[in-house]
């Protein structure tokens, strides 16, 4: 899978994700930490990336725009450590594949895992 890691969340994760044999990069490994989230979006889109964020911008922006990509992984609930996100990460991955992930908004949290396929109506 090929993700884009967003602000404010650790370039760990990116890393953590190559090293697992997906293909990843963080914001501001490639220029588009400072980016407005509309721009991310549409690198992550160019590049079928999947966005993981902790920001609500995104979910609200996929919403508004009725667009079917592309897919964001949200942290949402509070702080959490690296090594919480990571766990955290590996479970939306072993039960998710691609395909489901892609077109769809997905919340994460420390209690539960919930799906929105986009395109939200």
């Amino acid at each position: 899978m090929k993700f884009l890691v967003d602000m404010p969340l650790s370039p760990l994760l990116a890393v953590w994700l190559r090293e697992n044999g997906h293909d990843a990069d963080h914001v501001s490994a490639v220029g588009l930490h400072k980016a407005k989230d509309h721009h991310i979006i549409e690198a992550a889109r160019l590049q079928n990336r999947i966005i993981i964020t902790a920001d609500l911008d995104f979910p609200q922006l996929l919403a508004i725009s009725r667009s079917a990509d592309p897919g964001v992984i949200l942290f949402r609930g509070g702080n959490y450590s690296d090594e919480q996100m990571l766990q955290l990460l590996k479970r939306v991955l072993e039960n998710y594949p691609e395909n489901k992930l892609e077109h769809a908004i997905t919340v994460v949290d420390k209690v539960r895992i919930r799906r929105c396929p986009l395109p939200i109506e």
